[in-house]
């Protein structure tokens, strides 16, 4: 863990090398990957197949590979009825706060009176990645299929790996809760190019979206273009901003809950406040040894946690903008003045009663969310990413009229003749 503080000499540089640190996927693995989605392309469910049995010890054949209607009903028959109910709420509230951003169609008529406008219509197929390595997570099956329910999605299709052929119970839950039409045990890199591609009996999408590995993520990088995706994530991150009016132990506790996913999670603490810094470091250290997940907590911390001291919360609000963090919490007395100014962040939790783990589960706003600074251009998953805007014109012969003259000669000015002409040929008498 470091320790900065914005009063020393060296900490514009510093400070610097930390947000350049976006701890990205091993690119790596690229040629890897590539040659797995080159076999994948060339060999079909073959390849596919092969490379499941290697890495997940599960020998599938085309009539295997997809979980039975039968074998999901016996796995969510086995989910503890606390868990259902908490699972229900969860995916109550993410259709709720995502039915109210379908967008909406629109159109205007201008004086010339041409009209124009646009139209929104979703994708046919969407596939659903599901990881099932370090961690199998349902909350990530509602948030990234209820939104694609909800945009109108034909058919949901979800590829998770199962080792050992055991397949997770709550993911065959939260699957059922959100519509997914049909389950595919397979993982990696090779589920995305099966997706992608499309290799009986899985069916080709239109868009694929979902956590996973570094070959997941490379695999979708190198996919883009051949089919949708949501956004290539890196590890998890976390940004608080504190007073002296919260708590030391909350905030060591949620500095440590996005460090327990991941090795290469970052948590990092802005503050106006010494004393209170030097009070979560101390908590920190006192809540880890008690966390089932330490070793990587640990290692997370120790590598890539900061704590940063600050003359005020201007500065605050700057360095926030420049780390652009997927999540941000900002434990102060009024976090209003503060979300005012902040301009790039995935998401934001105002106070000292919303943390992080509310919104991952349970909140209502997706999870699913920009990594590694790209919250300063891009948002996380939404209604509208499985959807698309188609826009449409309709001229007539008065628009026409009115509108042709200037579009042949911007024609014939870029040199375009068969543009210019398909305009004049429609004035001639």
């Amino acid at each position: 863990m470091i320790r900065l503080a914005t009063a020393q000499p060296d900490f514009a540089a510093r400070f610097a090398a930390l947000v350049a640190d976006t701890r990205e996927p091993d690119r790596g693995v690229a040629g890897q990957v590539a040659a797995i989605l080159e076999r994948v392309k060339k060999e079909g469910f073959r390849a596919v197949a092969d490379l499941t049995s290697r890495f997940d010890r599960v020998d599938i054949g085309s009539n295997s590979v997809e979980v039975r209607d039968s074998e999901r009903a016996a796995a969510v028959a086995r989910v503890p009825a606390d868990q259902r109910a908490a699972l229900e709420l969860a995916a109550t509230r993410i259709r709720s706060f995502h039915e109210a951003q379908r967008p909406a169609d629109g159109s205007h008529t201008d004086p010339a009176g041409v009209r124009a406008g646009w139209r929104w219509t979703a994708v046919e197929r969407a596939g659903l990645y599901v990881p099932g390595g370090r961690a199998s997570y349902p909350s990530s099956v509602l948030m990234n299929a209820i939104p694609a329910q909800v945009a109108g999605v034909d058919e949901l299709v979800m590829v998770t790996p199962t080792p050992d052929g055991r397949v997770n119970p709550l993911v065959m839950l939260a699957a059922e809760l959100s519509g997914v039409a049909r389950i595919f045990r397979i993982g990696g890199a090779q589920a995305i190019a099966a997706l992608a591609y499309g290799t009986h009996p899985l069916p080709k999408c239109d868009m694929i979206v979902g956590p996973g590995n570094a070959w997941v993520a490379e695999a979708k990088r190198q996919l883009y273009g051949t089919v949708g995706i949501d956004m290539v994530a890196g590890p998890s991150e976390i940004l608080v901003i504190a007073d002296a009016s919260a708590r030391p132990d909350w905030i060591a506790a949620d500095l440590l809950s996005q460090a327990e996913h991941d090795p290469v999670a970052q948590s990092i603490l802005i503050t106006d406040s010494a004393t209170l810094a030097d009070a979560v470091e101390a908590w920190v250290e006192r809540i880890l040894p008690t966390l089932s997940t330490e070793p990587t907590a640990r290692e997370s911390w120790d590598a890539y946690g900061a704590i940063i001291v600050v003359d005020g919360m201007e500065q605050a609000v700057d360095l926030a903008n420049q780390l652009a963090a997927e999540h941000l919490e900002l434990m102060v007395a009024d976090p209003a003045p503060l979300f005012a100014n902040i301009r790039h962040a995935g998401s934001i939790f105002l106070g000292s009663y919303t943390p992080e783990p509310i919104g991952d589960y349970i909140g209502g706003p997706n999870h699913v969310l920009p990594t590694g600074r790209r919250a300063r251009f891009s948002g996380g998953l939404g209604v509208h990413n499985f959807m698309k805007r188609t826009t449409w014109l309709e001229a007539g012969a008065a628009g026409f009229a009115a509108l042709a003259e200037a579009t042949a000669t911007l024609a014939d000015a870029e040199g375009l003749g068969a543009h210019a002409l398909a305009v004049r040929i429609r004035q001639e008498k």
